[in-house]
């Protein structure tokens, strides 16, 4: 069994022991976690299948950087150069091989930017069009996202052709903050180019349409501008649960820097040429009959949502999942995916989910609920009474707004209610659940 299936609704119930993330020589201590229970995310063998595993196996002891790094955004970078054309279904829903990453890790130590170097300058030696002509960074509005895959305008605009477009953002705090803005279209832009790829802006005098669009992203982010910059808004409507969020880091020292065994790399540069025209030309994707067998078998759990974040942002499991297999297969210069595709999708995307655990804790994504609780962990088996709730929040918030809160961590089954008679009116007190 995976660690902690449960919280990340995830079975993985394989043969093996999940595998330790290696330091590979590295006397570096583990970041700080973010809450007593998260321990560092493991990733488990499966998720090195094929040639995202032997790219990683083959560039890992070159660098410093995170393997888990190089393979998630060889699989992001992979499928953007493969198109739009190749896909899956559910039901009446298409799901293209695009994917939106995040990279969670310290400034400097972290090694995002030397992960996707590594990883950019392989997929440019196999497809240097795709690279020179469908990279881009600075998402300021999705005005902008829209017109960079415009369709023509049928008259003196002829839009674009190739709907390719690869964003990279190394800041995407920053994004965070563009989205908050009144008024700001890029969330909805991004959400729909997750969907469908058809977008639209509705700008009376410059409306601009794009159909068959096919956006991908990889940023980057610490885990403290995450935890703050991320707004309960992004979190409920649908934003966070598109991306794959993965915690990074240094692997190890190399002083004086790594070598890479070029015939390896060059067999490998080879074989990846290869599946990417292949997945050029596929059309619609489906699971053999054992991998279907094996869909049934996880589906419920990865549509059944832990509460609080962890399940805000963990709520697309299911077709994210059914992307990543997709990928493994065209890797595999496969139009069908087998069982070991997706069980490399499902280790990817549970060290994705025990990421959004280990940066966020226990948090609930209610700003006011996770303060009560932490006040109320505090006050201990002496509780809180509604006037000392009350005054917690210097009495700016209104007597509706806490009340939600506490209903919403009632049904949670955090926190207990105890009602007291008096000769007066009854006192009301709140207590954290194990400690009234």
């Amino acid at each position: 069994m995976s660690p902690n299936p449960d919280d990340y609704g995830v079975p993985l119930d394989f043969e093996e022991e999940p595998a330790g993330r290696k330091a590979n020589g590295s006397n570096r201590e583990e970041p700080q976690k973010a809450s007593p229970a998260a321990e560092w995310p493991t990733i488990r063998p499966e998720a090195f299948h094929g040639l995202a595993g032997e790219f990683t196996q083959i560039v890992a002891p070159s660098t410093e950087a995170d393997p888990v790094a190089l393979l998630m955004q060889l699989l992001v970078e992979f499928g953007n150069a493969a198109g739009h054309g190749p896909h899956s279904m559910i039901e009446d829903t298409r799901h293209a091989v695009n994917l939106f990453l995040v990279m969670v890790g310290a400034t400097g130590e972290a090694r995002k930017g030397t992960s996707l170097d590594r990883v950019t300058k392989a997929m440019s030696a196999v497809d240097s069009e795709w690279s020179n002509s469908h990279i881009e960074s600075g998402m300021t509005s999705g005005e902008g996202v829209a017109y960079a895959v415009r369709d023509s305008d049928g008259k003196e605009d002829q839009g674009v052709r190739d709907k390719r477009l690869m964003v990279v953002e190394t800041e995407f705090a920053s994004v965070l903050k563009v989205i908050q803005r009144e008024g700001n279209i890029l969330s909805p832009m991004i959400r729909q180019a997750w969907d469908s790829g058809n977008l639209r802006t509705l700008n009376k005098k410059n409306p601009v349409r794009a159909s068959g669009a096919h956006l991908s992203i990889i940023a980057h982010i610490t885990p403290e501008e995450l935890r703050r910059s991320l707004a309960e808004t992004e979190m409920a409507n649908g934003f966070g649960n598109r991306f794959l969020w993965a915690c990074v880091k240094r692997s190890k020292y190399l002083p004086e820097g790594g070598n890479c065994d070029l015939m390896s790399f060059r067999s490998f540069m080879s074989s990846l040429g290869k599946s990417l025209v292949f997945a050029k030309k596929v059309g619609q994707m489906k699971r053999n009959p054992e991998a279907r067998e094996l869909w049934a078998h996880v589906y419920p759990a990865l549509t059944t949502l832990p509460s609080g974040l962890l399940g805000a942002l963990t709520s697309r499991s299911a077709p994210i999942v059914q992307r990543l297999s997709c990928l493994y297969a065209l890797l595999d210069s496969s139009a069908e995916v087998r069982t070991e595709h997706l069980k490399a999708a499902l280790a990817v995307w549970a060290y994705a989910a025990s990421s959004v655990r280990y940066v966020f804790g226990d948090a609930l994504g209610d700003r006011v609920a996770d303060q009560l609780l932490e006040a109320l962990a505090n006050a201990g088996s002496a509780g809180l009474t509604r006037t000392e709730i009350r005054d917690l929040f210097g009495r700016n918030l209104s007597t509706a707004r806490i009340s939600l809160a506490l209903e919403y961590l009632l049904r949670l089954g955090r926190i207990v209610r105890v009602t007291e008679s008096t000769s007066g009116r009854p006192v009301e007190s709140w207590f954290l659940k194990g400690v009234e």
